[in-house]
């Protein structure tokens, strides 16, 4: 077991940082350094500093932002799902810190949370990655925590956001927010689905959901994936669902 204090004192400084950078709340910086965007706010979630820090265990809302590192997830080409999750956490985090919620997002740059997982006796990256993603959201507590994914499919015309719910009714209702949010975007009038079969929504206590939000293998879902603007107005959209639920069903 590596020493406490040198945790902590690393722990530290990537809390400063991450002040510094506007990530935690309380702080808006004048000018944000371009490069790193952020500190990797996974490494600010140890139990060891929640007691110092009470806003990491008061959080509304956790985003799960989808693979990362060497795991890039679903490819269209030179296409990777992780970069699209990234950018549409962001604009996410942004458009809810906006609405006045505390939100924290695991991963922030280009890599596996599995890396950090150093707890787990398995040799599967995917597990370890998994697993990692829940325990960060066991120890911060979120009232929501929404996970943001890229889809595929074998038809090309297939289209459309799909939310995935856990079996509980307040992650039903929550998929549902988002659902009715992000269709109208698409032209779709998709349902949520239960996701019986996905370790995310059997392990994590808090009303959870995955935002599959599009395919990849669509060509109109691509472009909407990859623009700018458009990865705004789905940010904004998903930003509205988690509003409606927290305002209207969550109280």
């Amino acid at each position: 077991m590596k020493p406490r204090t040198p945790v902590r004192q690393r722990i530290g400084s990537l809390l400063l940082a991450g002040l510094a950078a506007g990530i935690l709340p309380g702080f808006e910086p004048a000018d944000m350094p371009e490069s790193p965007p952020w500190p990797m706010v996974d490494q600010l979630l140890l139990p060891e500093i929640r007691a110092d820090h009470p806003a990491l265990s008061q959080t509304d809302i956790l985003i799960d932002v989808g693979h990362g590192g060497v795991d890039g997830g679903t490819v269209y080409g030179d296409i990777l799902e992780k970069n699209i999750n990234l950018e549409i956490a962001r604009r996410t985090y942004d458009a809810l810190r906006g609405s006045g919620y505390t939100v924290l997002l695991n991963r922030v740059g280009d890599y596996a949370l599995s890396s950090d997982n150093h707890w787990l006796n398995s040799r599967s990256r995917h597990l370890k990655d998994l697993a990692q993603r829940s325990h960060l959201a066991k120890e911060v507590s979120p009232k929501v925590m929404i996970s943001l994914h890229v889809n595929s499919a074998k038809s090309s015309s297939k289209r459309g956001a799909l939310l995935i719910h856990q079996k509980g009714k307040e992650s039903r209702k929550l998929a549902l927010c988002l659902q009715e949010a992000l269709n109208p975007l698409y032209g779709t009038d998709t349902e949520p689905v239960y996701g019986r079969s996905y370790y995310l929504m059997k392990h994590v206590e808090a009303p959870s959901v995955i935002v599959e939000m599009g395919y990849l293998t669509n060509e109109e879902d691509r472009r909407l994936l990859l623009d700018a603007a458009s990865q705004q107005k789905i940010a904004e959209r998903i930003a509205a669902g988690v509003r409606t639920y927290l305002d209207v069903h969550a109280r």
